[in-house]
């Protein structure tokens, strides 16, 4: 305990004559004025200049993090503003071009319609059908419009496919890529007659006899028999005939003229399939 108390006690003095000795400086370099310093003042105006060099960098030191600091927040803050506007300005950019892309599809789907006296109905896509047998979609058209079993479906570019069932407010549409499809087709420049049946992703023309003149790059047509699709429509083009080997019709592949992977909008011609009930 003694120990203890006689540690305390120099503890104590220790600070004392700390304190009295740094006041004696101070008093000793204010009393000196103008006059020429000595050794002790030299010493003196040392101790006390770096003391004051380390108090005043700690002090801009601290003002400097403090500012760095604001500066960071408000540039964050104005980041995150910007950021804002920027996906504001793309999201507004974004429906002024699919709007722009849906009136140019929705103005050739017009012209196409002034082209075809029977009367017609445009319909969206609404889904896909999700089974793996059949290549199938639903419109947002049904029995409450009009539509029927057997009506044919084009687009803009080319022949889609056929209304195979119907509820009051959807229609299925079974596309002419479909294995079980099948229109009656010619080649627009020779008039030369086929069955197009669908291969998935092409077509193909069936029963074109060998000595009929069939050439990559003809353009396939819809003949306007059977009386479902119209005359003239696109189907396809020609990629690939092949007259070699047993039999006697040529083996013809055709490109679909409208895009399948990208349908959004159709054409439904209002005309019945004559062979409907």
């Amino acid at each position: 305990m003694r120990k203890k108390n006689k540690r305390v006690r120099q503890i104590k003095l220790f600070v004392f004559f700390s304190l009295l000795l740094t006041l004696l400086i101070i008093l000793i370099v204010s009393t000196v004025g103008r006059q020429e310093f000595n050794a002790p003042h030299k010493l003196a105006l040392e101790i006390i200049g770096t003391a004051q060099y380390g108090m005043t960098w700690i002090t801009k030191s601290v003002k400097n993090g403090w500012r760095n600091y604001t500066l960071l927040v408000n540039v964050r803050e104005e980041n995150v503003r910007l950021r804002e506007e920027l996906q504001k300005h793309k999201a507004a950019n974004n429906k002024y071009r699919e709007a722009a892309a849906t009136n140019i599809r929705l103005t050739k789907l017009l012209a196409i319609k002034e082209a075809i006296p029977t009367p017609t109905l445009t319909a969206e896509i609404i889904g896909m059908d999700p089974s793996q047998w059949f290549k199938t979609m639903i419109i947002d058209r049904g029995s409450n419009d009009g539509v029927q079993i057997g009506m044919p479906v084009i687009t803009v570019e080319g022949a889609v496919g056929q209304v195979t069932n119907t509820s009051p407010n959807y229609a299925k549409i079974l596309l002419a890529t479909d294995p079980n499809s099948a229109l009656d087709g010619l080649v627009q420049t020779t008039r030369v007659q086929g069955i197009i049946k669908g291969g998935g992703s092409v077509f193909h023309m069936e029963y074109v006899l060998k000595n009929n003149e069939v050439l990559k790059g003809d353009r396939i047509i819809t003949s306007g028999l059977g009386g479902v699709f119209p005359k003239g429509v696109p189907i396809g083009t020609v990629s690939k005939v092949e007259k070699s080997g047993r039999g006697m019709f040529q083996k013809i592949e055709i490109e679909p003229a409208a895009d399948f992977s990208q349908l959004e909008h159709l054409i439904i011609v209002m005309r019945k399939d004559p062979l409907a009930k």
